[in-house]
């Protein structure tokens, strides 16, 4: 590997070049997307749930540091405060990736520290839940950080028309993974009797296994993609370091993002729809195993439909945007999540082919929805700054996304309803719908300096 290695701001990859450094890019969505499947999707909510149910008390509480929380709220919590710990990571490391230049080393740490929190997972049990939701805060604010120097290598892999294009096969990869282990996950997990394995050690081995599975595909990237350095570093002040002086970069993007209001108007927009999507796909268990009384099997098998639907929806969709422009076509998903959300409170219990209808739907818009989006902002990102960017982006994505887990948590919290928890997010899309309806997109890939794609 050439982690130290970085290219001069000259460096032009030609077509050859770039393809292979793209096929390298989708493999770290083949490699972290079976955490986000296997562990926060299927297992790891109901989970963590019947552990910390263990350890509660005679009125269904734990006490996390004293402080008296619903058993059954423990999980939306833990994401939530996951989000807020990769908050305070990611502008800093999206500041020195881009002062430096240095992407590569930053992805492989955060993403081997996600890794082996997730692969130690194996080792929540029995009342354990104190350990789960550290190893869940940490696993789920690593990947989160990963994912802005991840997503800060698009504009630089990929010309502007082929970015929606690209986008979408980087979330197909990570999709055809998530379906693929849940294969595996769902051979070992129904077959655990004959494994000689309780069901809870069945679990903990589907946990553990996507760490591993996280950390060994991240060497394709690391191997393929090339750190490069696209704008003038900034010099280093004296004795203030790589840390002081990405947060002071920081301040100085934040500075610089307000010369480009537009591209400020699309954070917020996708912020608040975003938060939507990544509720729902973080409770879908959660309200599938609790409120709906679905067993963990069909769980895994309505999430394994979802992984095969969504490798269609994004490619679909990504066609879809070559005709009617990116920004139209993430508009009709927001309207089909409205409608996904509206027909799950109303989901008869126990109905698993209801469910699956519902997750079938939920396929075909969710990896289009998310690959549009990401394509869409890399239009909006001026030159040379794209890692610091991508860092807002990525709270927008991720960092941000503590509100819709915890508007969920504290709605069940208070009402001991799943169902009007899962109603509560339709909010998210409606607010997302309107503001992104009022960006004109056009204007805001002028306004950042880059070239107007014919269709967007």
């Amino acid at each position: 590997m050439t982690a130290d290695t970085t290219e001069p701001e000259e460096y032009a990859a030609g077509p050859a070049e770039r393809r292979r450094e793209q096929r390298g890019w989708y493999f770290y969505d083949f490699a972290c997307s079976v955490y986000s499947t296997s562990v926060i999707t299927v297992f790891l909510g109901p989970y963590l749930t019947s552990v910390a149910r263990a350890a509660a008390d005679a009125e269904g509480f734990v006490h996390p540091l004293g402080i008296p929380v619903r058993a059954g709220s423990l999980f939306a919590y833990a994401v939530s405060a996951s989000l807020v710990v990769a908050i305070l990571a990611m502008p800093m490391v999206g500041a020195i990736a881009d002062r430096t230049g240095r992407k590569k080393p930053l992805l492989a740490a955060s993403a081997y520290l996600g890794a082996t929190a997730t692969a130690s997972m194996f080792f929540l049990a029995g009342d354990r839940y104190l350990l789960g939701t550290f190893l869940l805060i940490v696993a789920n604010a690593s990947l989160s950080v990963s994912m802005v120097l991840y997503n800060a290598y698009l504009p630089q892999i990929a010309e502007p028309d082929e970015r929606d294009a690209v986008s979408s096969r980087g979330w197909a990869f990570g999709y055809t993974s998530g379906a693929l282990v849940l294969v595996l996950n769902l051979v070992l997990y129904s077959g655990h009797d004959s494994f000689g394995l309780t069901e809870g050690e069945a679990v903990r081995i589907c946990l553990a296994s996507a760490g591993v599975w996280w950390g060994a595909f991240t060497l394709v990237p690391l191997r393929r993609l090339r750190d490069r350095r696209l704008g003038p570093a900034a010099p280093e002040r004296s004795g203030e370091g790589a840390v002081g002086s990405g947060w002071r970069q920081l301040r100085e993007t934040l500075k610089d993002m307000r010369r480009h209001p537009l591209t400020l108007s699309f954070l917020l927009a996708y912020l608040i729809y975003n938060d939507g999507v990544q509720t729902v796909i973080s409770q879908a268990s959660i309200y599938g195993s609790e409120e709906l009384g679905l067993d963990q099997t069909t769980l895994i098998t309505a999430v394994l439909l979802v992984q095969v639907l969504a490798v269609a929806g994004a490619l679909g969709m990504g066609r879809l945007a070559r005709v009617h422009g990116a920004k139209r076509t993430i508009l009709g998903s927001l309207a089909v999540w409205t409608l996904i959300l509206a027909a799950g409170y109303f989901l008869p219990a126990r109905s698993p082919v209801f469910f699956y209808f519902l997750a079938a739907a939920i396929g075909l818009v969710l990896g289009g929805s998310q690959a549009l989006s990401r394509s869409l902002f890399s239009h909006l990102v001026p030159r040379g700054k794209e890692a610091e960017y991508f860092s807002a982006y990525e709270m927008s994505d991720r960092g941000l996304s503590w509100l819709g887990p915890l508007v969920f948590g504290l709605a069940y919290q208070l009402t001991g309803s799943y169902r009007d928890a899962i109603i509560s997010l339709v909010i998210f899309f409606a607010v997302g719908f309107t503001l992104l309806a009022r960006v004109p997109v056009r204007r805001a890939v002028e306004a950042a300096g880059n070239p107007i794609p014919d269709r967007i």
